[in-house]
């Protein structure tokens, strides 16, 4: 079963890949971290992928096809995958059909987990970190026991930059132009499902199987 797992940015849409990996035992696989593997091994596209981060620049999109193409042919994928961050664009959706043709692969499910902005909004500015031990709280669905300080090692409690309300906005708004139109790429292709987004993890979790079938 080859999913991939759509949705803006504070969707939970890898809290979802997580549990999906446990139910299925698929690997998931995301950009982020293939990047960072590839790098680790010291590959050759990986050494392509370490000169543009180092530089703080994005990794061109055939570095990234070349990457995922490297992952998707090792033997913990014949079962299956569950793709998280990827494709982004339409042209890395097209690439990556070309890629799945040449492994006699496709996509089976494409999941797209929808939140409306203003709630994405809520969930992402109301996100707090600790600056000891990196443990996450929220202000209204996760709040520490005592303001400002984590319960694990009472350390401060921040804001990261990207997580204050003019940098979300800015995200959504990459995100409607770049990445939204996969929306409808793949609704054409009949693979597409839409998962309400609002619910709780679990409930969220249970719609998901129930278009899996599983």
């Amino acid at each position: 079963m080859n999913i991939i797992m759509l949705g803006p940015p504070g969707a939970g849409k890898g809290t979802q890949a997580k549990m999906l990996v446990e139910r299925l035992g698929i690997p998931q696989i995301s950009t982020g971290d293939m990047l960072r593997e590839a790098v680790k091994e010291g590959t050759e596209l990986g050494k392509k992928a370490k000169e543009f981060m180092d530089a703080g620049k994005l990794v061109p999109d055939e570095v990234v096809i070349g990457i995922v193409k490297e992952r998707l042919a090792q033997p913990d994928c014949e079962k299956g995958f569950i793709l998280d961050g990827f494709p982004r664009t339409i042209p890395q959706a097209e690439a990556l059909d070309k890629v799945l043709e040449e492994l006699g692969k496709k996509i089976d499910y494409v999941i797209n987990v929808a939140v409306p902005n203003e709630e994405l909004i809520t969930r992402l500015t109301g996100r707090r970190t600790c600056r000891q031990c990196g443990a996450m709280y929220h202000v209204v669905f996760n709040p520490p026991k005592e303001e400002g300080k984590c319960d694990k090692c009472g350390g401060e409690l921040y804001q990261r930059d990207d997580d204050k309300e003019e940098t979300i906005r800015q995200r959504l708004e990459v995100y409607e132009a770049q990445t939204a139109p996969l929306i409808d790429y793949y609704g054409k292709k009949g693979v597409l499902y839409n998962i309400d987004g609002t619910g709780s993890i679990e409930e969220i979790f249970q719609g998901i199987l129930k278009v899996l079938g599983a």
